[in-house]
Order: structure tokens, then sequence, then C-alpha cells
């Protein structure tokens, strides 16, 4: 039989190593919910900025961090700005989440003409985006290259995807509350390549810039 003084060993050597799993599942869950979250980019609506087979970082507390059970954030370091690659939930579906480009901000007043996007009459910057159809639609049949004057409304977001004739977004579905902004995209820490099944490592690393649209 074991010696009683080896059984408390035993016993005290489990507890410890279950006090670390548990604090450590504690500490992870804390940095998911409040401070750092990872994604996975499943479609190309951002390119070419993101590509299919990122992995990127997500901070959430930049934008600040929810009280359970009510609509307030605290510890609020800034609001969304133009120009931001921010992660949400989408509102027509909350359990599913996008990744877009801030392009207007409560108070802005957003058009497209002929594929050219203009805030408050001024025509921002392309250098981030791709087009990859020559067609123009018109608005009346679909809002892909001409829409607007849209006025975004206090405490809602315009965004668009960065590969601007191949994404679903605000064009589309319209504005996104505040509340359903999980963060701002930071960095892109893996990247696969799923049809030559290799792992970019160029992209491994790469600081995911908000640009400033004019």
């Amino acid at each position: 039989m074991p010696h009683p003084e080896q059984t408390k060993s035993v016993k005290r050597v489990v507890w410890e190593y279950a006090e670390a799993i548990i604090t450590a599942l504690i500490l992870a869950l804390v940095i998911r919910a409040y401070v750092v979250q990872a994604f996975k980019i499943p479609s190309g609506s951002m390119k070419p900025t993101l590509l299919v087979g990122d992995h990127i970082l997500v901070n959430k507390f930049i934008y600040g961090t929810d009280i359970p059970f009510t609509d307030k954030r605290i510890l609020v370091v800034r609001r969304p700005d133009r120009g931001d690659v921010i992660v949400f939930r989408y509102p027509k579906d909350p359990s599913r989440d996008f990744i877009k480009r801030v392009v207007g901000v409560p108070g802005d007043v957003i058009t497209e003409k002929n594929k050219v996007v203009y805030v408050n009459g001024e025509r921002i910057r392309s250098f981030f985006t791709q087009h990859v159809d020559s067609d123009m639609k018109p608005g009346d049949i679909d809002p892909r290259d001409n829409f607007g004057p849209v006025a975004v409304p206090p405490g809602d977001y315009f965004v668009m995807g960065d590969n601007r004739d191949e994404s679903y977004d605000s064009r589309y579905w319209g504005f996104v509350p505040m509340d359903n902004i999980r963060g701002e995209a930071f960095v892109i820490y893996w990247s696969w390549d799923g049809i030559d099944e290799t792992p970019r490592l160029g992209r491994t690393g790469k600081i995911i810039h908000s640009v400033k649209l004019y």
C-alpha cells in the first residue's frame, strides 16, 4: 500500500496541475472575450488586403469593453474610424461574423457613382481596393456600382469590402450598429493557401493597416 505521505504528495501535485489548467482556461476565456480574438478569413471580399485562408487577430478592447446585460461600453480607447478594418456580427444574422472596412461613420453621407465612392462629397482613395468586373450596373437594378446618397445614422457605421465588385456589404444590407462590432483587425498571424495546400509565409506577421480615406 502507498505510504500516506506519498498519497498526499500525489494529491497535491494533481491539485496544482488542475489549478494551473483552470487558471489558464479562465485567462484564455477572458483574453478571448475582452482583449484579442483569432478569426479566419473565409471569403475573398477583402482582397487584396486579406486573402482566403488568412488567420488574423482582432483587437477587442480598442473600441471599449461591453458591460454584460447592458448596451454600454467602458474603457473606450477610441471609436471606429473611417479606414479601420473591423470584425462584426452580421446585422441580419448575428451568429455570423463579417469583416469589412469602415467607409462611413455616424453623420457621414455616402454616395457611389460608377464605382467611385464619395464621403461627404469627397472622393475617397482607392489604392487599397480592387475591381474585377468592368461592367457598370445601374443603381435601380443593383447598388454595387451606383447608390446613394445615404446618411449614416447615429451609432451606426457604413462598411464595404476592399474587393468592391465581389463584396456583400452595407450597399446591400445597410448599416452596422456599434453594438455589433467585435473589434479591429490588426495582424495576420498565419496564412494558408487552400488551393496549393501550402503556407503563405510572406504574409505571416503582416500588419493590417487602417488607411486614411481622403
